[in-house]
């Protein structure tokens, strides 16, 4: 089984390991699997893109790939995936759950828009290739077993974290994998928590965005987020909360709809025009993949149609006066989110705050890290006098989740991707220390070799148990915990073996039987007449493999069993002992042997 994390040359070199974006090459018994195909979006430039000659230098991908598994819509997830498919060149399938596949167009469109008719970039996918993209996408439902070919299955599972996101087990034969995309094990307002069978997969392949972070209550950090929000806007400020149309942004809106109701607050909200619309379509969409509560309610009541919550407009920037405005993207990497941060940022009454993880290179990572000089485009420098907090709402699975994950699915290797060096690394040593087991952590662009062992199944004849699990020498109660050797012909079709009896493989096979024997001499220097070492030999044997039957064939021979056969010569003063067993009856033609050697 070989893993590659296919990240850009020059991405390699500067992030050794980031959460900056997915996508992972698994190569399975000759299968070759690409999960997830993301972007990257601390860069502008081709860096964005994962360098797909990892997988070929020249041509097409088609021929290289059997499949490509999305988790879910984000896209460090799937914003490379139009790019792959229609720019460098992929027809096969892919897979991913009917809420991806829905919402996923949408965010590439936006970004898109975002990237070429706002920026003015011209390498980049074209509406059309999103629109060709998807036409490959093949949807999956959850529990749902999904034959890509004759030996490659695939099998979603709940993963929380967005509205649709999956973790996925994938099996060839008698080796399988467990790929987690983004997952969260805590149950939120909107969306369950993460789960999957006790399936024991050979690896385990998780991301490790908060490695070595143990969350505290949500309940404090909800009623921390709170009175941040109202002590700024009840002092005058503006409060930017940065978010992805689909995701936190639900979380955190009706956590703010049920405290404005509660405090009877006339502040207004506003969210990214049009994308509350979109946002609850969806929701009521695919309202089987929330959470119970809402489920419950939703026939009453839908939780998405907010009272207090209103479309923003750009016009509203430079109102007077405070407000709350949700803008997207989440990492104020582009868009509205950053336009309305660089009028805000000057003026230390406002409050931005990030709920969420910011990649390397964004503006969010950079001022999360204490920046408070921003240099734009341009070589414009943005003084950033506003407060800036960061409070972890994110539906990513801590280090308590993490173990808990694998404690669920108990795999025998795990790989840690999705993540920072330092954080994984200490991940990794309290999963070696706590479960026992190899975990890897390969840096962008490096292989990683995981070795697994199998039991291979054998279909036996019930003829063949019977006659070879009890030997006759044995007792009526045969120790059910000791090993033994079963003698029998193996047949071998297509994937499938089958252990029967040498004769009945013989008749289907249409072959001829040869029969393999093996001889020893023992001489015996007893004197007396041959007869009497005859009927003391043949006493013994009876006495020593009582559930053997012992008969004479000739006057100085006998046979042991089915096919021991021994035989006596010589004279009064020496003799000879011939033993000879067939192949099948070794165990019983050794014993003989101790049995009648001299001393």
């Amino acid at each position: 089984m070989i893993l590659k994390s296919i990240d850009n040359k020059s991405t390699y070199k500067s992030l050794k390991r980031d959460v900056g974006r997915s996508c992972i090459l698994l190569s399975i018994c000759g299968k070759n699997i690409m999960l997830d195909c993301g972007m990257h979006m601390g860069y502008n430039d081709d860096r964005r893109f994962p360098d797909f000659s990892f997988i070929a230098r020249e041509g097409r991908l088609t021929e290289k790939l059997n499949c490509v598994i999305i988790s879910h819509f984000h896209l460090d997830h799937c914003g490379a995936l139009p790019h792959m498919t229609e720019k460098v060149g992929f027809d096969g399938p892919v897979y991913m759950t009917h809420p991806t596949k829905a919402i996923c167009p949408i965010l590439l469109e936006d970004y898109r828009k975002i990237t070429v008719e706002r920026k003015g970039e011209t390498n980049f996918f074209t509406s059309e290739d999103i629109k060709n993209c998807m036409k490959k996408v093949i949807t999956v439902n959850l529990h749902q077993v999904i034959q890509v070919d004759d030996e490659l299955e695939i099998k979603a599972y709940y993963a929380g974290h967005v509205l649709g996101a999956a973790m996925f087990h994938i099996r060839v034969g008698q080796n399988s994998v467990v790929y987690t995309g983004d997952y969260n094990m805590t149950p939120d307002r909107h969306l369950g928590a993460a789960w999957i069978d006790k399936c024991r997969p050979d690896l385990l392949i998780t991301e490790s965005t908060y490695a070595t972070t143990i969350r505290d209550s949500k309940r404090c950090r909800e009623r921390d987020f709170l009175k941040k929000v109202h002590t700024c806007v009840e002092n005058g400020g503006k409060v930017l909360i940065p978010v992805f149309a689909l995701g936190r942004a639900q979380e955190l809106c009706i956590l703010l709809e049920s405290y404005w109701d509660r405090m009877n607050l006339k502040v207004p909200i506003y969210f990214s025009l049009g994308l509350t619309e979109k946002a609850n379509h969806y929701y009521k969409l695919y309202i089987t993949w929330t959470s119970q509560k809402i489920k419950k309610t939703f026939v009453h009541r839908n939780m998405f149609d907010f009272k207090h919550i209103k479309a923003f407009d750009r016009a509203y920037i430079d109102n007077p006066g405070p407000m709350v405005v949700f803008a997207t993207p989440g990492m104020l990497h582009a868009g509205l989110s950053l336009q309305i941060f660089k009028r805000w940022a000057p003026n230390e009454n406002n409050m931005v705050i990030m709920p969420g993880y910011c990649v390397a290179g964004t503006v969010g990572h950079r001022i999360l890290n204490g920046a408070r000089k921003i240099e734009l485009e341009n070589k414009h420098v943005l003084e950033v006098k506003m407060a800036v907090e960061y409070m972890s709402f994110s539906a990513h699975a801590d280090a308590k989740g993490i173990m808990q994950l694998i404690s669920q699915c108990e795999p025998r290797n795990v790989l840690l991707v999705h993540g920072e060096a330092d954080k994984m690394a200490f991940l990794k040593t309290k999963i070696t220390q706590e479960f026992g087991i190899d975990c890897f952590m390969p840096a962008n662009g490096e292989t990683s070799l995981i070795k697994t062992k199998h039991n291979l199944p054998i279909d036996t004849s019930l003829s063949l148990l019977k006659r070879q699990m009890v030997p006759a020498e044995e007792s009526d109660e045969p120790d059910p915990k000791r090993l033994r050797v079963l003698h029998g012909a193996l047949l071998m079709k297509g994937s499938r073996m089958h252990l029967s009896e040498p004769m009945a493989a013989f008749r289907e096979l249409g072959v001829e039987e040869h029969k393999l024997r093996f001889t020893c001499n023992i001489c015996s220097e007893e004197e007396g007449p041959v007869g009497d070492l005859i009927e003391r030999t043949y006493r013994l044997l009876q006495r020593e493999f009582p559930r053997s039957p012992v008969q004479f064939s000739t006057e100085n021979s006998f046979t042991v069993g089915d096919s021991v056969l021994v035989q006596i010569s010589g004279d009064d003063e020496s003799k000879n002992i011939l033993v000879s067993w067939s192949h099948q009856d070794e165990d019983i033609g050794s014993k003989i042997q101790s049995v009648l050697r001299p001393g």
